[in-house]
């Protein structure tokens, strides 16, 4: 449960940075918006994947409530999952 929440963190992460640094420029400077939708969806479909396996890992492994809203705003952030990463590994190593 834990290693399949961290890879799909870890690919909602890098996708929203290809949204952010490769899509959204792309579409404002060079005036090409489909790039946009297609990656925009994609890291749409990511991020309700992320949630849902943050609040399935949230109830099997019994995180804090704290910890895993924590662990939500860091995944609104860019390279927020780099520190979900850092954050997951010290919560796992308390155990």
């Amino acid at each position: 449960m834990l290693n399949g929440f961290r890879f799909i963190s870890a690919v909602e992460g890098f996708s929203y940075l290809i949204l952010i640094f490769i899509a959204m420029p792309i579409k404002y400077i060079l005036g090409n918006p489909y790039i946009v939708k297609v990656v925009g969806m994609s890291h749409g479909v990511l991020f309700i994947l992320f949630s849902i396996s943050l609040f399935l890992t949230l109830k099997r492994l019994n995180w804090d409530k704290g910890f895993a809203f924590q662990l939500f705003v860091l995944s609104l952030i860019p390279f927020g999952a780099i520190l979900i990463e850092k954050k997951v590994k010290i919560e796992n190593n308390k155990f």
